[in-house]
C-alpha cells in the first residue's frame, strides 16, 4: 500500500494530537502544550510535552519522541498500518488503496489466514479426543493448568501424513502449502508437515494465528526427529519479525514496565503459568535486529533470560552482538544468567517462582555481561592471552555506532581491562632519610629514550597551541602518573585535536615505558618550551600541595578535551538537519550553550586556581 508523505502530512494536520495522548494519559495544560509524567518511564515531575500545532510529542527525560501515529505503535503496540487506519477513520480520510499486486497479496493473506485458523480449531479438537492422551499426560507432567493450556490453544497433531489435508478438505492443497501446513516433495504426493506433535499456535501482534510449533512426544521413536519443529516463513509468517507471544506480553509489559526474552514458548508458557505474563521468545533462531526494535517498542531494556548451559550463554551473547551497533541513549538490554543447566521452568519447579523473580530483579547490564564472557572465553596466563582480549573487547566497542555511547564503553571497557592486566605494583619497601645522605640510594626519575624526549619536544614546540594547552602538558610532564589516570579521556582527545593531540600521543606512548610509581616529574634535558615565570595554574606552582596540584590537574584535562568533543557532538547535530530539522536544531542550541558555558570556565580557570589568600581580600 502506498502512502505519500503528503497524505501522511494531511493525516497528522486533521488529527489533534492531545486527544489521541489523553485517551491514556492524564495531560495538563501548560501555556501553548500539554505536559504530563511521561508513560514511557518512571517519573515524579512531569518532563513529557504535546505540542498540537507542531504536532508532536517528546519527553525530556528519556527522549521519547514522536507524532500520532509513533504513539499508537509505540504506546499501545500497534502494527503501522494499523494506526494509519484508525486514525483515518477519526479523520475522516481514506485510506489509499493498494495497487492490483498488492490487492492480491493482501487477499491470499486473508485467506491463508483462514486456513491457519482452522488448523488451529482442528488441532485443539484434537487434543481433548482420543488421540490426544499421550499429549495431555505430557502437558500435566509439566505443571500447566487447564486455563494456561487453554489460553495458549494447546492442540495436538496426529501421526496420520494425510489427516491434515482430510481435516481441511475445503481448502485447495496450494493453500495448505502456501500455509507451511503442507510440504510438496518432487515425485510425491505432498504430505502433513506436522505430525505426532504436542501443537502451539503462533500469533501475530493483532492475535491471529500465522503459524504454529510443535514438540514431539515420542523421541525415542523418531530419533532423528528435531524436538521443536516450527513453521516455515510463510507470506503470513516471517520468524526473524515476529515474538512469541508478544500480542499477550505487551499489554503485561506496560503494566510491569519490563519485558522478558526466554529461548523458547515451552519457557514464555512455563514463566505465564507462574504468574509472570511479560514473556516471549524468538523462533528458533538468535534474537534479531527486527526483534529488539519490537522489544524497544515496549521497553528500554528488555531482559535477556536464556539457560544456564553454554549454548544458553551463546545465544545470549549473539543478541548482544546484534544489539552493539543499534544502541542509542536509553536503550540497552539486560542479562539474567541462571544456574548452570536449568531453564526457567527447572528453577521455578525447584525453588520456587521467587527464585526467578529474584534474578530478574537484579539483572546484569549489556556491559558486565561482554566484559565476563570475553574474559572467560579462554585462558589468560600470559601477554598475548591478556592482548587477544583487548583486542575482542575494541572489536566489540567498534561495533557501537553511537559516538557517545561507543566512547564510554570504550573507557570503561579498558578501564576493566588495566584494571585486570596491569595490577597496582607491590608497595615500595621505605627507605629511611637519614639513608638518602650516605649516597647508597637515589629517587628513580621517570626517563624517557632520548629518541621519545626529542620527539616530544619538538610536537610541543610545533604548532600554535595557547597557554592552556601547554600548561596541561607541561602539568602531565610534571606529574606523569595522570597520564594513565586519563588515558582514555586523553587518547580520545588526542584523536580530535590535530594540534594539541601530537603531543598528548607521545606522552601516552612514553607513559607505557615508565615508572611511574616514583612521583617524580618526567626527566627532560633541555625542558619544555618556558611558561610565564609566575604560572597561573596551580599544578604547575611548586607551592602547592601534590594531591591538590593532581586534582587541579584533573579538571584541567577535563576542560581541555571538552571543546573539541562538544565541537564534534555539533558538526554531527549539522549533519542530521536533512533528516531531523526539529531535533537537529535543539541539539544544536543546547550545545552551542554548553560551548559559551565552558569557553567562560576557561577564562575564569587559571585566574581562579591562581588566586591565593592575599587575592581575596
Amino acid at each position: 500500500m502506498a502512502l505519500s508523505p503528503q497524505w501522511l502530512d494531511e493525516l497528522r494536520a486533521r488529527i489533534t494530537l492531545s486527544a489521541i495522548v489523553g485517551r491514556t494519559t492524564r495531560l495538563t495544560k501548560a501555556g501553548r502544550e500539554y505536559k504530563a509524567c511521561c508513560p514511557f518511564h518512571n517519573e515524579r515531575t512531569p518532563s513529557f510535552y504535546v505540542n498540537d500545532e507542531k504536532g508532536f510529542y517528546h519527553c525530556f527525560g528519556c527522549e521519547a519522541h514522536g507524532d500520532a501515529i509513533r504513539w499508537l505503535t509505540d504506546q499501545r503496540g500497534m502494527p503501522f498500518m494499523d494506526a494509519v487506519k484508525e486514525l483515518a477513520a477519526e479523520a475522516g480520510m481514506e485510506v489509499p488503496a493498494p495497487d492490483p499486486q498488492a490487492a492480491k497479496r493482501a487477499e491470499k493473506r486473508a485467506s491463508l489466514h483462514d486456513v491457519t485458523a482452522a488448523a488451529q480449531e482442528w488441532f485443539e479438537s484434537n487434543l481433548h479426543g482420543s488421540e490426544g492422551t499421550v499429549a495431555r499426560g505430557y502437558l500435566g507432567r509439566r505443571g500447566f493448568s487447564e486455563a494456561i493450556m487453554r489460553e495458549f490453544g494447546f492442540g495436538y497433531a496426529p501421526e496420520d501424513r494425510q489427516a491434515l489435508k482430510r481435516a481441511l478438505g475445503k481448502f485447495d492443497e496450494d493453500m495448505l502449502i502456501d500455509a507451511g501446513m503442507r510440504i510438496t516433495v518432487e515425485d510425491k504426493e505432498p504430505y502433513d508437515r506436522f505430525r505426532s506433535r504436542l501443537m502451539l499456535p503462533i500469533h501475530d501482534t493483532r492475535g491471529r494465528v500465522i503459524a504454529f510449533g510443535g514438540r514431539i512426544l515420542d523421541a525415542e521413536a523418531n530419533p532423528k526427529a528435531p524436538k521443536y519443529l516450527n513453521s516455515p516463513d510463510t507470506p503470513l509468517f516471517d520468524k526473524g519479525r515476529t515474538l512469541y507471544n508478544l500480542h499477550r506480553a505487551a499489554p503485561a509489559a506496560r503494566q510491569s514496565g519490563r519485558m522478558i526474552v526466554v529461548e523458547g514458548y515451552m519457557d514464555a508458557i512455563a514463566l505465564a503459568n507462574a504468574g509472570i505474563r511479560e514473556a516471549v521468545a524468538p523462533l528458533g533462531t538468535a534474537l534479531t535486529e527486527n526483534q529488539i526494535e519490537l522489544l524497544w517498542r515496549q521497553v528500554e531494556r528488555p531482559i535477556l533470560c536464556f539457560d544456564g548451559d553454554n549454548a544458553g550463554q551463546r545465544a545470549a551473547m549473539r543478541a548482544i552482538s546484534r544489539a552493539l551497533p543499534m544502541l542509542r541513549p536509553g536503550h540497552s538490554l539486560s542479562i539474567v544468567r541462571l544456574p548452570a543447566g536449568m531453564d526457567p521452568d527447572d528453577l521455578i519447579r525447584e525453588k520456587g517462582v521467587g527464585a526467578i523473580e529474584a534474578l530478574l530483579e537484579q539483572p546484569a547490564s549489556l556491559l558486565d555481561t561482554l566484559w565476563e564472557f570475553e574474559k572467560a572465553a579462554g585462558p589468560l596466563t600470559s601477554p598475548e592471552d591478556k592482548a587477544g582480549l583487548k583486542a575482542r573487547l575494541l572489536d566489540h566497542v567498534d561495533a557501537i555506532q553511537h559516538p557517545d555511547i561507543r566512547a564510554l564503553y570504550k573507557r570503561e571497557l579498558l578501564e576493566r581491562f588495566s584494571a585486570f592486566a596491569f595490577p597496582p605494583r607491590p608497595q615500595r619497601q621505605f627507605t629511611p632519610r637519614s639513608d638518602w645522605k650516605k649516597g647508597d640510594w637515589k629517587a628513580r626519575v621517570p626517563t624517557l629514550s632520548p629518541q621519545t624526549a626529542d620527539k616530544l619536544k619538538r610536537a610541543i614546540a610545533g604548532g600554535s597551541r595557547d597557554l592552556f594547552s601547554r600548561a596541561v602538558i607541561a602539568g602531565l610532564v610534571r606529574f606523569p602518573d595522570q597520564i594513565v589516570r586519563h588515558e582514555e579521556t586523553l587518547a580520545t582527545f588526542a584523536r580530535r585535536d590535530q594540534n594539541v593531540g601530537p603531543a598528548i600521543d607521545l606522552l601516552l606512548e612514553a607513559a607505557e615505558t615508565l615508572d611511574l610509581n616514583s612521583g617524580s616529574p618526567i626527566s627532560l634535558e633541555r625542558g619544555l618550551p618556558a611558561l610565564p615565570a609566575k604560572p597561573n595554574f596551580a599544578f604547575l606552582d611548586e607551592g602547592t600541595d601534590p594531591d591538590e596540584a593532581r586534582e587541579d590537574l584533573a579538571e584541567a584535562v577535563s576542560l581541555l578535551v571538552e571543546r573539541p568533543a562538544l565541537e564534534s557532538a555539533l558538526a554531527e547535530a549539522t549533519a542530521r538537519f536533512d533528516r531531523d530539522p526539529e531535533g537537529s536544531i535543539a541539539e544544536q542550541a543546547r550545545l552551542r550553550e554548553r560551548l559559551l558555558v565552558l569557553n567562560e570556565r576557561l577564562k575564569q580557570f587559571g585566574r581562579r586556581k591562581a588566586a591565593g589568600p592575599d587575592d581575596s581580600d
